[in-house]
């Protein structure tokens, strides 16, 4: 297993660098978020890898930071997700907006990523959601913080609440993302995130 690169940056391009280590160069698939973090052709690089075998193939894949990797590992690992795909989706969301997509249930945004179609985005939503909040949200996440890990337990709670009411999670979860968004901060109790979501739900 090829889990780190460091050596001379060759060359790179918006998809592919060409790390140069001890005269062996290793051709590298990489999102935008890497490449932009790349130095310039004849320095130093340190790139995170993976490598991806498949039947008919193998490729390398890297990452300027190991939080690329471990988003890129945990989306090659939803069912319809290829490494691919994924590549691709680290390249066209940054990874606060991957995140906050995720955890707010946002299929929308994710099914606009070419290569992603409503039901991978609803897989991601489903089997990524308690795993993305183990990457250190009060780091990165645009709802960092305290307060919002407070709301984001809220909101969990009466999703979870609902649920037993017999709504099914999916159709739930952006109602009561926007809910509890909507309403001031003292008033995003469990109790007042599920009696506005449920009139909210009513109505439709």
């Amino acid at each position: 297993m090829i889990s780190r690169l460091r050596g001379t940056l060759a060359e790179a391009s918006f998809t592919e660098a060409l790390v140069d280590c001890a005269g062996v160069g290793y051709s590298v698939f990489i999102p935008i978020c890497t490449y932009d973090k790349l130095p310039k052709p004849g320095e130093e690089v340190t790139l995170h890898t993976v490598l991806v075998v498949r039947e008919d193939d193998m490729s390398l894949y890297g990452f300027a930071t190991k939080r690329e990797l471990k988003i890129f590992n945990l989306l090659n690992m939803v069912n319809g997700i290829g490494a691919k795909t994924a590549l691709n989706i680290l390249s066209s969301m940054n990874i606060p907006s991957f995140c906050q997509a995720i955890l707010s249930a946002d299929v929308k945004s994710l099914k606009k990523i070419n290569g992603v179609g409503p039901k991978s985005a609803e897989r991601m939503i489903v089997e990524l959601r308690d795993k993305i909040r183990d990457i250190d949200p009060s780091a990165e996440f645009a709802a960092g913080g305290a307060s919002s890990a407070v709301i984001d337990r809220n909101t969990e709670d009466a999703i979870m609440a609902l649920e037993k009411l017999g709504f099914q999670r999916i159709k739930i979860q952006k109602c009561v993302v926007e809910v509890a968004n909507s309403l001031p901060e003292k008033e995003r109790s469990v109790e007042n995130i599920i009696r506005h979501s449920l009139q909210s739900l009513n109505k439709g």
